[in-house]
């Protein structure tokens, strides 16, 4: 009796997880069948408005599974990233001038307007493989290969997870290890902290390539409650020790009573910025530790999948993420899966909206926005439906709207009645299909 009801709970649950994904659940693999292929592509369209990033993404997840419980699974993706960025700069009254951060060029920016880079490009190749294997009764084995290549940025990482099934294959404890190395080659070269942006062709204020290592643990329990509900815990550390600059950022050094940038002169007969402005100086070491809970909840049919997440580094960022999931059937072979997603975070410790004239530097300083204090709001839907063939095709509609305030004990001046951190709203669309076995 106690086998037939674990394997009742196991099949309970792989429906309930199948359900969620929007796949539907098989039928056990039968000793005599031969291995073959699964594959989900998808297709996803991200726009933040504006003239601001668009991202166009293809995916493809290639999954092989073995009569004996082994798996390979190989992942392909393609991005092409176009458009306009925030620099750091503030926003001013006037125009601006800035140099490109490959040192080429100049851009204008018109006056009241945040300073953005509109040629904002990038186009990125990533592939991972993966195997799982049992090893023994109880132990799972889980390892992979990953890279990604863009222009400037190439990464190489490699990890290994050990799972372990205890309480009647009711409770799996795993331990995961993930390591990584990114070598950067910015355009023109990695900028010297706090290094000023200077005229066009002059680019003694950079210097050679750069590179981090990132080091990842995870320690997770699963746990089967009863035949219907499923929940996890994560623990995670991560270190990242290196270049944790970001090239690209930059900040306006203003005056101490108006808040405006501070006017500069290119040499005669050279193209440079009109206004001073320094590049970024972030810690070369970064530590953080997350805490995640998920539960799954199967209702016949119907599958609720709430999560919550909490994040805290050593650069004085917090952040707390809530997710919610809700799959719907409709009839035998349709669903319905509304998404809410709310994400919250305080500003680093060094994020500055600006430098002051004439005051010493700090340690440290970044005006990008995304080490500010912002809250982001993500609601979707997603509709999938299986084919006569037996294949499954899905297609989602998100709408995500982040808005963030600049710490006010930092305003200066005229900085005061403008908008200093960039509200943003984006809109992502994804098909996808999944074929095979």
């Amino acid at each position: 009796m106690a086998t037939k009801k674990r394997k009742s709970v196991a099949a309970s649950l792989a429906t309930a997880t199948c359900s969620l994904l929007g796949n539907a659940a098989t039928e056990p693999v039968q000793a005599q069948e031969e291995p073959g292929w699964d594959f989900n592509t998808a297709l996803l369209y991200y726009d933040e408005g504006d003239g601001r990033v668009q991202d166009i993404s293809f995916n493809v997840l290639a999954n092989r599974t073995f009569v004996d419980d082994r798996s390979l699974s190989l992942t392909f993706v393609f991005d092409s990233l176009t458009g306009a960025t925030p620099v750091g700069a503030v926003p001013f009254s006037g125009p601006q001038t800035l140099t490109r951060a490959s040192g080429g060029s100049t851009y204008n920016v018109p006056a009241n307007e945040i300073p953005l880079d509109d040629t904002f490009l990038d186009t990125r190749y990533a592939l991972a493989v993966n195997w799982q294997q049992p090893l023994g009764r109880l132990y799972s084995l889980n390892a992979g290969l990953s890279s990604s290549f863009e222009y400037d940025y190439t990464h190489i990482g490699a990890n290994v997870e050990l799972s372990r099934d205890f309480n009647q294959r009711n409770t799996t404890v795993s331990l995961g290890l993930a390591i990584a190395n990114d070598d950067m080659d910015p355009e023109g070269g990695a900028p010297i902290p706090f290094a000023p942006m200077l005229d066009v062709g002059d680019l003694s204020n950079k210097a050679g390539d750069e590179s981090k290592d990132v080091v990842d643990v995870k320690i997770g329990v699963t746990q089967v409650i009863n035949r219907n509900f499923l929940v996890q815990l994560n623990y995670s550390f991560s270190d990242s020790s290196g270049y944790l600059n970001d090239p690209y950022k930059i900040l306006s050094l203003v005056d101490a009573v108006t808040g405006d940038p501070i006017p500069r002169t290119p040499a005669p007969g050279a193209e440079g910025p009109l206004h001073e402005y320094a590049f970024e100086h972030r810690p070369d070491s970064r530590t953080k530790h997350s805490l995640y809970g998920q539960g799954k909840y199967y209702m016949s049919g119907k599958v609720l999948d709430l999560s919550y997440r909490f994040m805290t580094d050593d650069w004085g960022i917090d952040s707390h993420t809530l997710d919610l999931h809700f799959r719907w059937p409709v009839g035998e072979s349709s669903y319905f899966e509304p998404h809410l997603r709310f994400y919250t975070q305080s500003h680093a410790d060094f994020y500055r909206v600006s430098l002051v004239d004439g005051v010493p530097l700090p340690t440290y300083a970044s005006a990008d926005y995304r080490l500010g204090e912002f809250d982001a709001l993500t609601v979707g839907l997603k509709y999938g439906w299986k084919l006569a063939s037996g294949n499954e095709m899905s297609a989602r509609i998100e709408f995500y709207n982040q808005e963030g305030d600049a710490p006010r004990n930092q305003l200066i001046g005229n900085q005061l009645t403008r908008e200093m951190y960039p509200d943003m709203d984006a809109i992502i669309a994804q098909f996808s299909y999944r074929f095979g076995k």
